[in-house]
């Protein structure tokens, strides 16, 4: 197994991001306006990442690459990959592999989610301690801010191994009650219900498989996009077997950490205060980026 100092991190910020109309990887999120990605990478460093490469897109790519140049210190090994068209999360993955030693194992999370110090580690654990793809999943009462609907991928799971992986849309939270407001059933879930947040560990076969997945998607476009917890949800049907053996197995790691994201507009301020909340409680440090102040 590779140790700690060799994981690779790939950050998705290609997003186009329709509904929030900004640039969601630097939305400020922290109590001195530190952005998503600024909490994100330093929860990843201090959990062990080394190398960070970054996907990002034509249009807010150059803004992003500014605002790491200006606030992360120089320590910090970054590289870049570029989704010169949005087909989805598999190919924005794809795009980042020239940047990585495609021999090791590299982790996987949205630019705009902020996923928690212990969910980091879980992940560097099991890139570390096991051969599978790794999932991390977070209970929905914990993924979930209050106000406009959101998409989740509701896992189900037995003896740690991933069994399924449904995207359940138009989900909120509304007095305590999580419904799933898109015509399938169960229309109310369990607040404990276990989700994928997209918090990935990928072993090096994946790189041919996000091909040959992106060579069968024919059809693939902005608009019918190939996504990560559908690739995975045919891995563990069977579909990849054939081919590449052991794609069924599927771990899941469940984290206690909440996991929170700016969406819509209106979510901005809902996170700010969540941040808030955390570091007064002692679970989140104010100041980033302590392994590498010196």
């Amino acid at each position: 197994m590779a140790s700690l100092t060799d994981l690779n991190l790939v950050l998705l910020a290609a997003g186009k991001a329709r509904r929030y109309k900004g640039i969601k990887p630097l939305a400020p999120i922290g109590p001195n306006g530190e952005a998503v990605i600024d909490l994100s990478v330093s929860d990843a460093i201090d959990a062990g990442f080394s190398h960070i490469t970054i996907v990002i897109n034509p249009q807010s790519g150059p803004l992003i690459q500014e605002h790491i140049r200006s606030n992360w210190p120089e320590s910090i090994s970054v590289s870049y990959a570029h989704q010169e068209i949005p087909l989805g999360t598999v190919d924005a993955v794809r795009q980042a592999q020239e940047a990585l030693d495609p021999s090791l194992p590299f982790g996987v999370l949205n630019g705009d989610d902020l996923y928690g110090a212990d969910a980091l580690r879980r992940l560097a654990e099991t890139l570390n301690t096991t051969s599978s793809t790794a999932l991390i999943g977070f209970h929905l009462d914990r993924a979930l801010v209050e106000g406009d609907p959101v998409t989740r991928g509701v896992c189900t799971i037995k003896n740690d191994r991933l069994l399924t992986i449904a995207e359940r849309r138009n989900v909120v939270q509304r007095d305590g009650r999580f419904e799933a407001n898109d015509e399938r059933e169960p229309q109310v879930l369990p607040p404990g219900t276990i989700v994928s947040m997209n918090l990935w560990g990928f072993r090096p076969y994946m790189w041919e498989l996000f091909t040959q997945a992106m060579e069968v998607a024919t059809d693939a476009s902005e608009d019918n996009e190939v996504l990560l917890p559908e690739l995975v949800a045919d891995m563990v049907a069977g579909k990849y077997e054939a081919a590449f053996p052991g794609t069924r197995d599927v771990l899941v790691s469940v984290t206690e950490s909440p996991c929170v994201g700016v969406t819509h507009p209106d979510d901005l301020v809902l996170v700010q205060k969540k941040i808030r909340e955390q570091i007064a409680d002692g679970h989140r440090q104010e100041a980033i980026f302590q392994t590498h102040r010196h």
